[in-house]
């Protein structure tokens, strides 16, 4: 076997092994289905939105598969895609309308009909603006479906509308690359991984992060002889590709990105043409880091410093096809927007940006609005901070909002809609939530699934699931532009409905079907799709349309979107702010003694813990397990598979989970997987099953620029399970 041969995501083979719709439905179904047919769509399972086809037979669902014309999926899935019926035919799904009987998070609700439920969220809206202003309301979204909510919230007269995540999880990549580029990273991610020589990846778990055509693209670049590094304290599965592996302590990836920036310009390795045609404050930056040598980094980082001139030598040989990652969940330490923008800064050191195999220049499609007045205008800025307390950050805090609501400063929330997103697993300290939520007149939770945030809904409302229902069109921006459709390959089961219709059916309640003026989805799609010389006649058949690709790589005259023009090495905008122009390593707060760092991280198998109740997902991983050092595992008498639990700096204490002894991970480390231990006591699959980390983050350090939430700052002991 090859030494880095990398498993392919499910294609070929594979995807049999994990078209698991018929693990559910087969055993009822007819050797010869009367009615077969593909609908075309793309995936809810994660943010990647990948086209899909699903197969149904006689009205059921039995099979998803990769769309192989969608250029996010290319024909492939991941697991949690494959696995996409396991959603749709969940017996713990929410069926219809609920209304709280019982007090905030007792469970207790009686069955409503739709006409209720929304007449009484309605009502308490409109109660709510007479008395505190529509910038009271608050929507918290994740997820595609959330777009009506969206124009709902703003038609209504709020701006405060967060997806968490922002600010709990890509945030400070975003401010980081638009200081140094002008421009942020976005979604899909424009990293040309296929074209690289050399990739970086630090803290980004490729292959566990299933994010696919990065999958697909980091297994292409590796069969074609790319070089890999991975910084993490923990080997991951990139990791076992690995040409070098940094085991770096957690909380100094600063002060060896300086020190691989001190290599490339003391050595006069780094694109001198590049960074002379391009760059603003160079000089500056490098009287900056003139100290920051590897000999300095290696006594911080516990990485010699052979090791790093050595990694940052490769850097300079394979420049400008060198990318080191900018990665997806960078919410670490509160020096989140330094550390990615020091990042940013080395790739422009190496001349990668807007270079093959570096970073290429996305390109989106313009599909024309559904023409609807203009939203009225908030009498109140946002409520979360985001331009005030953080100057920099450009999106609503979900984690601002929270704090607004308990403090007051500079307003309260009273009524928050919370769609597709759990709270109490998404925001750091669950207490702080629930603090929140007590202040609330009004609760409403829209999703498909009784998560542990709905037990404290004053109404709760089914959504329909992604295979169920038309979403708002996905204009992607890619290497090549594209348009695609989600469309219901079934009827919605139960009593559930799109969240399409429920936005446009509260609108009306609420005195704004100006703003709704469409009398279904299919005619508000189809005026769209005319708009762009198509229809959704068209789009039901083929499932997504591209578009040529624009300029991918820079131009000769190429401008940046910085106040420079340039790339900027030293950043006068934020000394202004009064921040540090060039990133500054400064020391992480250690643990009490005999605590380990928790980190945490994910599973191929799951997207958080929107999967971890999924019967076909959990047929394979269950639960998490606590990574824990074979060292510190000898030292405590823990043997592996043994029942332990964590406990953190603070004394909360996780669920029993069972150790994994193992000399991959750091000794002052533990590691979980995200998603786990729910509370929620009708998620039958899931209740009760691992360790929930979301627990155990009681404290976060907030990042001074951009306000997000670093949750790498917990630490826990761990105690054997008598």
């Amino acid at each position: 076997m090859e030494r880095r041969r990398f498993l392919q995501i499910a294609g070929g083979s594979a995807a049999g092994a994990l078209s698991l719709g018929g693990w559910l439905l087969q055993s009822d179904a007819p050797e010869a289905p009367a009615e077969s047919r593909q609908v075309a769509g793309f995936c809810e399972l994660c943010f990647w939105k990948c086209g899909i086809h699903a197969t149904v037979e006689n009205g059921r669902v039995v099979k998803v598969e990769g769309h192989p014309e969608h250029p996010l999926s290319r024909g492939r899935l991941c697991p949690r895609g494959n696995a996409g019926t396991g959603a749709l035919y969940d017996p713990d799904r929410l069926k219809r309308p609920l209304i709280r009987v019982g007090g905030r998070g007792s469970e207790r609700f009686r069955e409503a009909s739709w006409e209720e439920a929304l007449s009484l969220i309605a009502a308490r809206m409109q109660a709510i603006k007479a008395r505190y202003g529509p910038e009271a309301m608050a929507l918290f979204t994740h997820g595609h479906g959330g777009s009506f909510f969206s124009h709902l919230l703003k038609a209504y007269g709020s701006p405060n509308v967060a997806a968490p995540s922002y600010a709990q999880c890509r945030g400070p990549r975003e401010v980081g690359f638009q200081l140094t580029f002008g421009t942020g990273i976005g979604s899909p991610e424009n990293t040309d991984i296929a074209n690289s020589r050399f990739l970086v990846l630090i803290g980004s778990h490729l292959g566990e992060n299933m994010h696919n055509t990065q999958v697909q693209e980091f297994a292409e670049a590796l069969r074609k002889g790319a070089r890999l590094a991975v910084v993490d304290p923990r080997f991951s599965t990139a990791a076992g590709k690995a040409d070098w592996y940094l085991p770096i302590k957690p909380g100094t990836d600063i002060a060896l990105l300086m020190a691989w920036a001190n290599v490339l310009i003391t050595e006069e390795l780094y694109d001198k043409a590049y960074v002379e045609k391009y760059g603003e404050g160079f000089e500056p930056f490098r009287q900056a880091i003139a100290a920051d040598t590897p000999e300095w980094a290696a006594g911080i980082t516990e990485i010699p410093a052979g090791t790093i001139r050595a990694v940052a030598r490769e850097m300079a040989r394979q420049k400008p096809n060198v990318l080191i990652h900018p990665g997806r969940h960078v919410t670490w330490y509160g020096d989140d927007t330094q550390r990615s923008r020091a990042i940013a800064i080395l790739n422009g050191l190496l001349g990668s940006w807007g270079r093959p195999g570096g970073f290429y220049f996305p390109s989106g499609a313009t599909v024309p609005k559904y023409p609807v007045p203009e939203y009225p205008k908030p009498a109140r800025g946002t409520a979360d901070g985001s331009g005030s307390r953080y100057p920099l950050a450009d999106e609503t805090l979900a984690s601002g909002l929270c704090d607004a609501t308990i403090t007051g400063a500079p307003y309260r929330a009273k009524g928050w809609i919370v769609y597709g997103t759990n709270l109490l697993q998404s925001l750091p300290d669950p207490r702080r939530t629930l603090k929140a939520i007590q202040q609330l007149e009004l609760l409403v939770v829209v999703d498909v699934l009784p998560v542990e945030i709905a037990g404290y809904a004053d109404v709760v409302l089914p959504e329909a699931t992604y295979l169920e229902r038309y979403d708002d069109l996905y204009a992607g921006t890619f290497r090549e532009p594209f348009v695609a459709l989600r469309q219901p390959a079934v009827a919605p089961l139960y009593d559930s409905k799109p969240g399409w219709w429920i936005a446009r059916e509260l609108g009306h309640k609420l005195g704004l079907a100006a703003y709704f003026p469409w009398n279904n989805i299919e005619e508000y799609l189809d005026r769209r799709l005319k708009g762009m010389n198509s229809s959704l006649a068209e789009m039901k058949k083929k499932g997504v349309i591209t578009y040529a690709a624009q300029d991918l790589y820079l131009g000769p005259d190429h401008k940046f979107d910085t106040p420079s023009g340039k790339v900027e090495f030293y950043s006068a905008l934020l000394a202004q702010a009064g921040f540090d122009p060039v990133p500054r390593y400064r020391p992480q707060a250690e643990g009490p003694p005999g605590y380990k760092r928790l980190i945490f991280g994910r599973s191929p198998l799951h997207t958080f813990g929107r999967t971890t109740n999924n019967r076909v997902l959990a047929s394979v991983v269950r639960e998490n397990e606590a990574w824990i050092s074979t060292s510190a595992a000898a030292e405590l008498g823990i043997r592996n598979g043994e029942r332990i639990r964590l406990v953190n700096q603070e004394g909360i204490r996780s669920n029993t989970v069972r150790a994994k002894v193992t000399k991959r991970i750091r000794p002052d480390c533990v590691y979980l997987v995200h998603g786990f231990g729910h509370k929620a006591p009708k998620m039958r699959a899931a209740h009760g099953r691992g360790a929930s980390d979301s627990d155990l983050v009681s404290s976060f350090a907030v990042d001074p620029i951009m306000g997000g939430t670093g949750m790498f700052v917990n630490f826990v002991k761990v105690e054997r399970e008598a």
